[in-house]
């Protein structure tokens, strides 16, 4: 069996195990629920390799957790959503998902984005609407360490070292989340508090999505440059027929 026959065996398992892993499962599948989920292939997942789908879901998926901590941060956190002007909290939050999947600036950050912007979310002197400005902080800091996209194709490069940044910066972010405090030593925004464990798991799976990937990019190149130099050890002639 070919190098790139094995290449792609490998590629579907790593691919399976990952839709397996970023689809928020809470039970075990068995293998008739596995068979029967499947879905209508799409004409440009022809255009994306087994690495560009698993990046696409993996973004999916962790934009999907931002959207989970948004609305569960809003409701321990109303006066926050107020702040925008915007008639509900379902209104609130769709304008930061619009924000952030259309690279839109936040008015209140004032032209600031991903790391720059998570920073000022949780400072002293940010006054606006800081449940937003939080997730919005991290959501374009996530496309950024993408490239700036949030599907991908196999015209697409990434940096597995940026994958990985952003993987440690929403540890440093979930950490930031349960300890700023403000003047009087209160919480700047109510998460956690009282043994809450779904935000703990929410950036758990974000992280664990990063790093996966990260890996998997990393084995990657890390196997083309060993093909290669299979190819030239056994000097194998490419197939013509």
């Amino acid at each position: 069996m070919g190098a790139k026959v094995i290449d792609g065996y490998r590629g579907l398992v790593l691919g399976l195990a990952l839709l397996l892993t970023l689809g928020g499962c809470t039970g075990r599948l068995d293998h008739a629920s596995i068979i029967n989920k499947t879905a209508e292939l799409n004409p440009r997942e022809l255009l994306q390799s087994d690495v560009d789908r698993m990046a696409t879901l993996a973004m999916r998926n962790n934009l999907n957790s931002l959207y989970r901590l948004l609305d569960k941060l809003y409701q321990r956190n109303p006066k926050e959503w107020r702040k925008t002007g915007l008639a509900s909290r379902s209104e609130a939050e769709q304008a930061i998902q619009r924000a952030i999947e259309n690279n839109q600036p936040m008015p209140h950050l004032g032209g600031r984005r991903d790391v720059a912007a998570l920073s000022y979310a949780l400072g002293p002197d940010f006054h606006g609407d800081r449940v937003g400005a939080f997730i919005y902080a991290l959501g374009s800091m996530l496309i950024t360490a993408h490239g700036g996209r949030t599907e991908f194709y196999l015209t697409d490069s990434f940096n597995a070292e940026f994958i990985h940044n952003a993987a440690r910066n929403i540890e440093k972010a979930a950490w930031m989340l349960g300890q700023r405090r403000d003047e009087q030593g209160r919480p700047l925004l109510l998460s956690n508090e009282g043994g809450n464990l779904s935000y703990a798991v929410e950036f758990g799976k974000m992280v664990a999505r990063l790093d996966l990937l990260t890996h998997v990019l990393e084995e990657r190149y890390r196997r083309m440059g060993a093909n290669y130099a299979q190819s030239l050890l056994f000097i194998n002639f490419l197939p013509v027929q």
